[in-house]
Parts: C-alpha cells; structure tokens; sequence
C-alpha cells in the first residue's frame, strides 16, 4: 500500500470508530478527517474547494431556506391541526391517513419538522381513542423515511449519491427519476407496517419501554443520528396565508423547473431561495438560520474522504478484491449482495457516510460486470436511508423513540423485518425498472 492509501485508511477507520463512538458531533467528525486528509497531501486544496461548492450541497442548502419558509409560514402548524380532526372524526383509519400524508410530504420536505410535529398529534389522537401510541409512532418515522427515498430532494442522501455519480461521470439524475421504485419500497413498507407493527408492539411486556426523557436529552441523542443535529422543536406559528401561498408556489416551481429540465435542481432551488428573500417572505437572517450548516458541513466533509479514496487508490483496490468475490455470481445477485451490505452499515454509520463509500463502487462494480450503474446507484439510494432497527440510526427514529417510550428492542423487533421487505422489495422493482 502506497502512503496515501495508509493515510486514507487510517482517516476512514478513525471516522467510523468516532461516529459508532457517537461522543462527538458528527460534522466535527467529518470534518476533523477532512482536515487531516488536506494537511497529509492526500487530496489537494482544490479537491477540497470542489467539495464544499458542490452542486448538491448548494440545492440542499437553497431547498432548506424554501421549507424554513413554509415552516415560518405556520402551514404546516395548520395542517396538522387539520389531521387531528380528521383523526376525531374517523378514528383509527385517520391515523393512517395523517401517516400515509406525512411520508407524502417527506418526499418533498425535510422530514424532521414533519415528524415533530406530527408525533404528538398521533400520540394524543391515539390516546383518545383508547389506542396505544406505541402502535403508530414507529409506523410514523419510518414512513417518514421512506416518503423521503421517493424523490431525488426527498433526503439529502439521494442529492449526495447523484453527485458522486456525476463525479464519477455518470448522467445527472431527474428529480422523479427514483420514484418508481422508492413508490414500490414505500408501499411494500407501509403495507408491512399496517398488518405487522401494531402485533409486533403488542408483543412488548408492558412497563418494559424507557419514560420519555427531557428535551436536553433528546437533543443531545439528535447530535449523533445521520446528518447532524436539526433543531427539534419547531414554535409553532400562526398561519400567514400570503407566505405560505408565495412559499408553496415558489417550491412547487422550483420542483416543476427541475423535472423539466429547464435547469439543475442546485440552480432552480437557488433561485427559488433568493426570490423568498427579494419577495421578503423571508429575511435574511431567517435564511441563514434555515440552513443547518451541521448537515452541509458533515456532507461536505464526506465528500472529501470520498475524493480521498478515489484518488489515493483505495476505492479501486477494494473494488478489485470484491469484484474477485461477487463477479461469478452474475448481476442480479451482486446487485443483491451489494444492496445488502449497503443496508447493514448505514445501521451503524451515518447515510452521508455510506453513500460516500458506496457510490465510486457502484460504478466501478457495473463497470467491471459490463453492466449499467444505475441499478448500483439507485440501490444505494434506497438503502443508505433505510435505517429500521436501530433507535438512533436516523433523526426521525430518536424523536418517536423518546417520545413514545419504546425499549431498544422494539425497534429491533420491528426494524428487522422491515428492513428485509424493504430489501426485497427494492431489488425487485429495481430489476424492473432499471435492467442491466
């Protein structure tokens, strides 16, 4: 091994140990081995500079100012007032609905402040119909996660797999591009969560499920779930109908210019997030606090560990010794084995982590098999978010965790299987819509 690719080793093993550690934030994390990885030679200042002007990060930062301006807009306050009385007047079936609603809205919305404030509402609209809250509010962040693997902005995963392919050379992806087949994923993960979660709960010995902590707690577990630490608690706002329509027409453009291919995503969100700005929806200072630099910071930083192993030879040589293994097996089966360990690791490490790593050998994987990268890339899409059997594996799973004072078991009892179905589910729609 050359001293590039020792460097790059040792960087990539003190970054996974620091986040399985989980003491410290994780964009320092990534951060910190940037630094190293610049300081050592291994990646030169102008990889670095790359990394940090790329263009997902810049449709990521923009499309986080456009939903900070429909939170302020208290829209989303209302429309969850709205799911509570439809909960009121159709009982347990509204329940479903005001899920199946949320994971809708995660394919276009950070799901984080959808979960926030959806996760009390279904808990208190459960207890009034005499239901236990446990049933639906690992349902809940789960669909939350799925709806987000539906579109290409849906999670800042899917906008980071498209970027290393793009470096890679591949064709950009379209906005809907992933949808077929996050739609299968999602609709065999919901089916599995309405017939089996509330059984699987209701397995739980009663008593058995940690009290809800305080919000410091939460807080504190947030910082080192996959991209960072948003802010948890979102005040609730008295609906503006002027920002919330200007918002809601101004992202639905944004989302329309983009499928169109009238221009990137990084630039139609971009102008999106300056035009909030110049219509004053939104001030300024409120858009830089939209922006969650924890998470641009911790994908920047990933970005250059990635860049760090394809230019030191790391990648190619792992890619080479894998190849060797799963190269006889054909395809389909690699794409199987390859999805699969996509989907472990992304339990134990952070989604901008794993799409990082799993990307470059996507393509290098298709490439040696004589076969096209997208089946590769779009797997890693599906599976890098799919974070089921862990409470702290994404945001979304810490809030419900704490909030509906589940053990650590219950999400391993119901994860699991989930993540099985969900695996299936996404290599066989992927089969279909993506051939090799």
């Amino acid at each position: 091994m050359s001293a590039d690719q020792i460097i790059t080793l040792a960087v990539l093993a003190a970054v996974v140990a620091a986040l399985i550690w989980d003491k410290i934030r994780a964009d320092v994390i990534a951060l910190a081995g940037a630094a190293v990885l610049l300081v050592s030679g291994v990646v030169r200042p102008s990889e670095v500079q790359s990394a940090f002007a790329s263009p997902a990060l810049v449709a990521l930062a923009s499309l986080f100012v456009i939903v900070y301006a429909i939170e302020l807009s208290g829209l989303l306050d209302r429309l969850i007032v709205l799911a509570v009385g439809l909960c009121r007047r159709i009982g347990v079936l509204g329940l479903w609905i005001t899920i199946a609603l949320c994971g809708a809205a995660s394919a276009f919305l950070n799901n984080t402040p959808i979960v926030v404030l959806a996760a009390p509402v279904i808990r208190d609209a459960a207890e009034k119909l005499q239901l236990r809250p446990k049933r639906f509010l690992i349902p809940l962040s789960y669909i939350s996660i799925l709806g987000g693997c539906c579109t290409l902005i849906g999670t800042s995963t899917n906008l980071l797999v498209a970027d290393m392919a793009r470096v890679s050379g591949q064709p950009s992806f379209n906005i809907f591009e992933v949808t077929p087949v996050g739609l299968c994923v999602a609709l065999a993960g919901g089916l599995y969560l309405l017939l089996f979660a509330g059984p699987l709960l209701d397995r739980t010995v009663a008593g058995d499920g940690s009290k809800p902590a305080p919000a410091a707690r939460i807080a504190r577990d947030m910082t080192g779930a996959q991209v960072g630490a948003p802010e948890l608690f979102v005040p609730h706002e008295a609906l503006d109908v002027r920002r919330a329509l200007i918002s809601v027409a101004v992202f639905v453009g944004v989302i329309v210019a983009a499928a169109a291919n009238l221009a990137p995503i990084a630039a139609t969100a971009l102008a999106g997030a300056v035009l909030l700005i110049l219509l004053r929806v939104i001030s300024a200072d409120q858009a830089y606090s939209g922006l969650r630099p924890e998470i641009l910071l911790l994908i920047a930083g990933m970005v250059v560990l990635g860049i760090a192993l394809e230019e030191s030879g790391l990648a190619a040589a792992t890619i080479e010794r894998l190849i060797d293994t799963i190269e006889p097996l054909g395809p389909f089966w690699a794409l199987a084995i390859f999805y699969g360990a996509t989907l472990f690791l992304t339990e134990i490490l952070s989604n901008a982590t794993v799409a990082v790593l799993f990307a470059p050998i996507a393509v290098a994987l298709a490439e040696s098999l004589g076969v096209s990268p997208r089946p590769f890339l779009i797997a890693v899409m599906m599976a890098a978010s799919a974070a089921f059997a862990t409470p702290f594996g994404y945001q979304t799973n810490v809030l419900v965790y704490q909030l509906g004072g589940y053990s650590y078991f219950d999400f391993v009892r119901v994860g699991l299987p989930m993540n099985v179905v969900t695996w299936i589910a996404g290599l066989l729609a992927i089969r279909f819509f993506f051939p090799f």
